[in-house]
Order: C-alpha cells, then structure tokens, then sequence
C-alpha cells in the first residue's frame, strides 16, 4: 500500500487501464490515507468520501475514459465549485455556502478521469503565502509538523507530500503553487496567464495575476493534466497562445542547450536567507553539468516606487471584490466579525481605491511587466529561490491586534522572486531539488518566457531524471 501511495497519478491510472486495480481500490485506499494522516497535518477540510466512492464504484464503462481515469484527486478550496459541496475561501463567512453547479476547471477534471476525494486547507480568500486559517486551524508541513507549508495552496502540498494523493489542485495569485511546493518538497508549475480556464463565474481575475493548475509528484504527471485542462471556453477574455504539442511529449524530450540566467539578489531589496542562496547555487551546478550556459548573478530590476504599491492596491481590490462577490453568491453581507482582522483591513483598503486609481495600477504594472519581460529575452528561463527562507514556523504571518496588515508586509519579504511571474503573466515553476541540514525541501524556482510552458516541462523532467526527488518521504506519511 506505500507503493502504491507514492506511485504518481499516471502510474495509478495505468494500473487502472490494465485492470491490475479497480477505481474503488485507488479511492478507498486514499481515503484511509487520509483518515489517517489528516488529524496530524489537517490538510483536508472538506471530506467528500461518499461521493467520491459512490463514483469509483460505477462500472468501468460508466467512467470517463482520460488520462488519469480512477486517480484520487483533492480540491483546493478556494475558486474551484463542485456542485452539492461547499466552497468556504478559508472563512467562515462562506461556511455554509455550497455550489449549484462545477467550475469549467472541475469539469474538465472529472473528464481527465480524475475522482475528487475532498477539499484542501487554505489560508483566508488566499490572501496569506500559508494556510493556517483561523476558521479551519493550520495546516502542518509533513517534513516538521511546526512548520508552515506554505500557501496559500497549502493543503494541497502537504496532501500529496505525505501521500494522501499523487496530486491536487492548487492555484496563483502571487506564488501560491509554488510556494508550497517549495515548502513541501513536490513540483509547482504555474501556467502562462489564461493558460487554464476560469469560468463559468470568472473571466479575469485581479488582471490576470490568478491562474490555476495543481502542485503534482511528478514532473509528467503536470503535464499529462494540463493537457486535460488548458484551453479557452467561448467568451473568455484572452487566453494563453496554443501550445505546438501536446505538454506530455515534451517529457523527456530534449531540452538543448539552454541559456539560464541565475537570480539570488531579492529584487525588493530584502535578505536572502543563505540555505536558499546555496540551493540555487546547487541547481545552478547541476544545469552546468547537464550542458546549459549558466549566466550567474542577474539582476531582476523594477520601479520599487511604482510596483509595490501598484501590486498592493491590486491585491487589495482584488480581496474586495472576491469578499463582495462570496456574498452575492452566497446572500450574506460582509461584516467585520466573520473575518479574520488581516482580510477586514485589507477588504476595507480595497474598498478605498477607486475606478481610475485601479486601472492606472493595473497599467503600472503592465508597464513594468513589459520591462521585466524584455529583460528575460536573452535568456531561455531564469532561475531564482522560489522564497527567500526555509519552511518558517507557523503563526510566522499572524498580525497583531493593533497592526492588523502585519502579516501581508511579512509575507512581502518571503515572495518576492513569486509574484513576479504573476504579474507578468510568465509561467514558472518550483522544482524540489535540494533539502537544508534540517531535512526541510528548498525549491527552486525557473521561470520561462510567455507561453513557453514546454520548454519549462523539457528542463523539469531532466532534472528530475538527473536528482530524482519521488523516493523522498517526509516525517509523516503515508
């Protein structure tokens, strides 16, 4: 059964296809992994085990026939509607809001194969780079229980870091795939902007910034889903240009020579904790050794005056406006009791900036996107930290009473090298390629340039062939 826990999701679907185990065996067995390891790391929050098993035990026939048909597979609980079950954000202002009808993105899973098991732990509406909610209690990172997992995906992580699932979605506004696939030792691909469907309920999300995708054991595995996933629906605003071929074959299909400049220096002006600066000098090495031309010591420049209070105005009309549209949905009015005092204050700062204030921030950082951008066209990816230090403890990003933004300023000096990838719309993705002296995963993090998610897929499955990270078990596991 622990092989069969760490085995990725292409190799449970293969044994599926080939009758070795049945549908209701994957799902039974996730669900007593998660029983199991939920009371110590609290990563699923909404259980969904009747419906899930009601599915797996359909005939064959009955199942969709896809990539990963028979698979277990969590939901994050934020963005992501299944209809009958609830969809919090985090909060308790949503706590008994439940959804009449699935995301485009849940569809498209149930059509891969994919058997939602449950709903994921997640810090409120994702505003925090961890999930320690108040509402559902923090989630622990299965490498050191006090430790934070990251987020705001973090229930994800941790779910399919200790084997509760070979993989789960997970979603971006400033870093939240990668930062907790950093935290938690598996892999993070963030997506080109509108590279993954957002609908029926959204078409653009805080400019774009938000995309959406899953944190995964293996490097095929990403690709094989967003396969399954990418592409527009009628109506969406924009969507990411095609890609040439499927993302699967570019798996083991070679990279070439490739020009990777190397990012250590925060961009914000901030400190580098030393353990992360030493796994990208490690990562940096081994691309050396497998061929590509390292150009060392790059630096990422912006407008510091222009694109953090931009980025920060965006961020805070966006919670306004996902607070705002929960209630719509739900029928409930926002009120400062149903929060947690960080969501309030930024909710409240949201609500100050108006209609023209908003649109020349977002054109502030188009334009600086632009910038960055154009920097990156001598190379073919950049590799940076994916954040600035280890695992931190948690309740690391607690505001206190009388500083209520405390914890989003904190958060700021932990994800500088993430959020740049989200405002420029360039995917990126964290590989879980080095662990400190503590045993604590240190990701690294390469971003690409527009569109450009194979070139991405080609290097990750390289270098997961070259440092093989899948046989890796954390502290708690299955």
């Amino acid at each position: 059964m622990e092989e069969l826990a760490f085995m990725d999701a292409t190799a449970q679907a293969d044994l599926v296809r080939r009758g070795e185990v049945s549908a209701l065996d994957l799902v039974s067995a996730a669900v007593e992994r998660i029983e199991r390891l939920n009371p110590q790391l609290n990563a699923v929050v909404t259980p969904m085990f009747g419906k899930a098993c009601e599915t797996a035990a359909l005939p064959a026939s009955a199942l969709p026939e896809g990539p990963f048909t028979g698979v277990p597979f969590l939901l994050k609980d934020l963005m992501a509607s299944y209809a009958g079950f609830r969809i919090t954000s985090g909060s308790a202002f949503l706590e008994y809001y439940v959804a009449d009808h699935d995301s485009e993105l849940v569809a498209r899973h149930k059509r891969a194969g994919l058997i939602v098991v449950g709903k994921t732990n997640t810090s409120e509406f994702g505003i925090l780079p961890t999930a320690e909610p108040k509402f559902f209690g923090a989630c622990h990172n299965p490498w050191d229980a006090s430790r934070s997992t990251g987020g705001s995906s973090g229930g994800s992580a941790a779910a399919v870091a200790s084997g509760m699932v070979p993989m789960a979605h997970a979603n971006d506004a400033g870093g939240s795939i990668r930062i907790p696939a950093s935290c938690c030792g598996v892999f993070g691909l963030k997506p080109t902007r509108a590279r993954n469907p957002m609908g029926p309920d959204i078409g653009d999300a805080f400019g774009g910034m938000i995309v959406e995708h899953a944190v995964t054991r293996s490097v095929r595995d990403s690709a094989a889903l967003l396969d399954a996933t990418c592409g527009p629906t009628p109506g969406d605003p924009y969507w990411a240009p095609p890609n040439a071929r499927p993302y699967v074959q570019e798996v083991g299909a070679d990279p070439g020579r490739l020009r990777i400049a190397v990012v250590t220096g925060d961009p914000t002006g901030g400190k580098v904790h030393d353990d992360c600066i030493k796994a990208v000098r490690d990562v940096a090495s081994l691309c050396d050794g497998l061929g590509h031309e390292i150009i060392e010591d790059v630096a990422v420049r912006f407008d510091l005056q222009t694109v953090i209070p931009a980025y920060t105005a965006v961020y805070a009309a966006g919670n306004a406006w996902a607070i705002d549209g929960g209630g719509i949905m739900s029928g409930r009015t926002p009120s400062p009791e149903k929060f947690e005092k960080l969501t309030w204050a930024l909710y409240e700062m949201g609500h100050g900036i108006d209609a023209p204030q908003f649109l020349l921030h977002m054109t502030a950082l188009q334009r600086a996107a632009r910038d960055i951008a154009r920097s990156f066209e001598d190379y073919d990816v950049v590799l940076t930290p994916t954040v600035t230090e280890p695992p931190p403890p948690l309740g690391t990003f607690d505001s206190p009473p009388d500083n209520p933004l405390y914890g989003l300023m904190r958060a700021a000096s932990y994800v500088p090298f993430t959020t740049v990838a989200n405002f420029t719309g360039l995917p990126a993705m964290s590989v879980p390629l080095h662990w400190n002296a503590d045993g604590l995963p240190i990701g690294t993090q390469f971003i690409g340039k527009s569109g450009d998610e194979a070139t991405l897929f080609r290097l990750a499955a390289q270098l997961e062939e070259a440092r093989p990270w899948g046989g890796r078990r954390p502290a708690i596991h299955a």
